[in-house]
């Protein structure tokens, strides 16, 4: 009928009119906030607008963000922390220098916090039960800051609930040989109260160690030579300089693991299985309390017994001695006892993560991830808030570039502010855990700034071997804060240095552990990750960190007098930071090189070949493979290098070196094998597990090695050392696989 035919024609039009308003959608060329969706474009690394950013990052807008975040406490999960989720968004969705999308994405984790009802408290108690004396609740309030109702008391998050009491003990460090050392001693250790300082093991690992040994309870205390240069006095403490006050107590997760506790490897997200309480290990086994070194100067300047070992000794003004109990002459009777009263409680609580996302022009599914953690134990104008203000000034900068439409990224940017990680970085591990599969395919790299400036004289900078040209090439590039003319690099290189056989004398690049939120990227997801911030001059100062760290004095005022006036030190990580960002998201080749792998392989090579190669032959176990897997990849890594350099002489198809950077970013992902140590939660990657062995070698090895020393050949522990062997082999062989020609198998 003739009306179909209309009908017909007319719906024949609309579809192509459709189709040509799609076409058009894709091929009409797009502004600068749109990205295109095509690889083939030739975009590389703007050295204008390189320079561009860097002229724009300030300081004075870096120590104003400063300021507002360390206003109040921000404890996780508080309201405070809350308001600072929605400065964020509010930041990055602004119309002038907002990124292209920010979401904040919540979990329920379980976290610890002290009784508000029920203080912690650590009494001296004499024969009778009456209390003779009692160790400081809060900080001393010097500033007017300390003494708010939003500051937390001092605790031990995740310490179990009990009231122990007994004779005092000192344990040095805690670790398990110092306990040895004092029943060496002959001291009896079952009901004892221990005297902690922090230090030489994990906050956790003390109360671990001691309960292995019968101790009832532990106190942890900062000692004035770990951390004050040996200075106790109020007069040369804060606020008259960066030391630490007496009555300053270190705060801190006691727990063993990172994540939620109730979900390990899944996110704690509504659907996801919870463990029972009964079933979550990670936990310190006894009550655990932290203390002023005020109090710690009362408690073991009293004691009795033994003098301790010189190495033992520290700086509160008496000679340090074992225990158990106090001496008859001191202040407390000779039969006093420590009572420690924990009362802390583990709660479900609300903690979220804030993306910003800059979408990439060229190839949005390859992402640089750049992140910093949001929660404090107080005002934590250091930790974390001056990471948080550089991550700020650094979105700013780049925000007002996007809407401007004059730069997008070759590859996306992810900008992320991570909850709760002062309980056990959190917020990131569930983030990798919900995100897993997509991250480990598409992220090139991870860059992480926790606490921006712990001080101001040098760069320090913590990474995998392929990180390191990229971080050379931007802090060569970059003047030093302070007089002369030297770039951050050759600053950088006249305090951490090291002799390369490739290069020669350069800067040492530290290797990264578990203490912030680059651990699950590298230990879980096997991704290319470094850590930056400012530090001090460790010729000047014996201190383990900054001197508030974690406490009620770490504040703006303490930032802006001591750590760094002016903010330069701030504004030299926000740029180097910065240009690493470009640099990994703009250039056409990832400037990530893999054969600076060679040279940690080979060094790793050489101290297993050196103290471990004798007794591994006693036992009829051959480096072979080993050497073998090591040479492989050295030639594997030095062919790539070779075909990227005769690439980058021509005009290679935008494909090949498409393929080429995935080769570069994958690498990382072949080191991970999640069977390779069962008893470490989250920990795969084979060279950069925890190591507990002395041999500065493959850390499985070093530690099976450790464990079987003294064992008899056959053994179980001998069978784990060809096991960690061969895991270290396997690796290896799949890394220099991964380096080879991707039409090879």
């Amino acid at each position: 009928m003739q009306w179909t035919k209309v009908l017909g024609l007319g719906l024949g039009a609309a579809a192509f009119l459709g189709l040509g308003i799609i076409l058009g959608h894709f091929a009409i060329p797009k502004k600068a906030n749109s990205p295109a969706p095509s690889i083939s474009a030739p975009q590389d690394l703007d050295l204008e607008i390189l320079e561009t950013v860097m002229g724009q990052l300030d300081a004075h807008r870096i120590r104003e963000n400063l300021r507002e975040l360390s206003r109040e406490p921000h404890l996780a999960s508080s309201p405070r922390d809350e308001d600072l989720v929605q400065l964020l968004l509010q930041r990055w969705k602004d119309p002038e220098s907002g990124l292209d999308s920010a979401e904040a994405f919540t979990y329920e984790v379980l976290l610890s916090f002290p009784s508000q009802e029920q203080p912690n408290v650590v009494d001296i108690v004499g024969p009778t039960g009456d209390i003779i004396h009692s160790c400081h609740r809060t900080e001393e309030n010097v500033t007017g800051e300390q003494g708010g109702p939003d500051v937390i008391q001092p605790y031990a998050a995740y310490a179990p609930s009990g009231t122990p009491q007994g004779l005092l003990v000192y344990a040095n460090h805690g670790t398990e040989d110092d306990f040895k050392e004092l029943q060496t001693q002959g001291i009896k250790l079952e009901g004892t109260i221990a005297l902690t300082r922090y230090g030489g093991v994990g906050r956790g690992d003390k109360a671990v160690n001691a309960a292995k040994h019968g101790v009832a309870g532990v106190l942890v205390y900062t000692d004035p030579a770990d951390i004050n240069d040996g200075l106790s006095s109020p007069s040369e403490t804060f606020p008259n300089s960066w030391y630490l006050p007496p009555s300053g107590v270190e705060r801190g997760s006691y727990y063993k693991y990172f994540g939620d506790p109730l979900t390990p490897y899944l996110p704690a997200i509504p659907s996801s299985f919870r463990l029972d309480l009964a079933n979550v290990s990670g936990f310190p086994p006894i009550p655990t309390q932290p203390i002023g070194f005020q109090d710690a100067r009362d408690l073991l300047c009293n004691l009795n017994g033994t003098l301790a070992p010189a190495t033992w000794q520290g700086a509160l003004g008496c000679h340090y001695r074992l225990g158990p109990g106090f001496r008859p002459d001191g202040n407390f009777s000779a039969d006093s006892q420590v009572n420690v009263s924990v009362y802390n409680r583990l709660e479900l609580r609300n903690s979220s993560n804030v993306l910003g996302i800059i979408h990439g022009a060229v190839e949005p599914d390859r992402y640089v991830l750049y992140g910093n953690h949001r929660d404090s134990w107080v005002h934590g104008a250091v930790d974390p808030s001056s990471g948080t203000a550089v991550l700020l000034e650094l979105s700013r900068v780049l925000g007002t570039l996007l809407k401007k439409g004059t730069w997008r990224p070759r590859r996306s940017i992810v900008f992320a502010s991570w909850g709760a990680e002062e309980f056990g970085l959190i917020g990131s591990t569930e983030f990798t855990e919900e995100f897993f599969n997509k991250l480990q395919e598409r992220t090139v790299a991870y860059i992480n700034v926790d606490i921006a400036v712990f001080a101001n004289a040098t760069l320090r900078v913590q990474g995998t071997p392929p990180v390191q040209s990229v971080v050379f090439s931007a802090t060569k590039e970059i003047r030093s804060p302070g007089p002369g003319d030297l770039s951050i690099y050759d600053n950088w290189i006249r305090y951490f240095n090291r002799s390369s056989p490739a290069y020669g004398l350069v800067p040492s690049l530290g290797s990264l552990g578990a203490g912030s939120d680059y651990a699950p990227f590298i230990h879980f997801l096997g991704i290319s990750s470094m850590d930056i911030a400012y530090t001090y001059d460790r010729s000047k100062t014996s201190a383990r960190i900054y001197p508030t760290y974690h406490t009620a004095f770490d504040t703006f005022d303490y930032v802006d007098k001591f750590l760094d006036p002016g903010f330069s030190s701030h504004q030299a990580v926000a740029r180097t930071a910065g240009s690493i960002i470009l640099r990994l998201s703009d250039s056409f080749f990832l400037p990530l090189k893999v054969s600076d792998y060679s040279e940690t392989l080979r060094s790793f090579l050489q101290a297993a070949q050196q103290d471990l190669g004798a007794l591994l032959e006693q036992h009829s176990i051959s480096l072979g493979p080993l050497v073998t897997a090591v040479e492989k990849f050295e030639a594997e890594a030095a062919a790539l290098g070779q075909r990227i350099s005769t690439l980058q002489k021509g005009s290679p198809d935008p494909l090949q070196v498409r393929m080429l950077n995935d080769q570069l970013m994958l690498l990382e992902r072949s080191f991970l094998n999640p069977r390779a140590f069962p008893e470490e939660r989250y920990y795969s990657h084979v060279l950069w597990a925890t190591r507990t062995g002395s041999v500065a070698t493959f850390p499985g090895l070093s530690n099976a090695c450790s464990r079987a020393r003294d064992t008899a050949s056959g053994s179980e522990a001998w069978a784990e050392v060809q096991r960690q062997l061969s895991i270290v082999v396997t690796a290896l062989e799949g890394a220099a696989a991964t380096l080879r020609p991707v039409a090879d198998l």
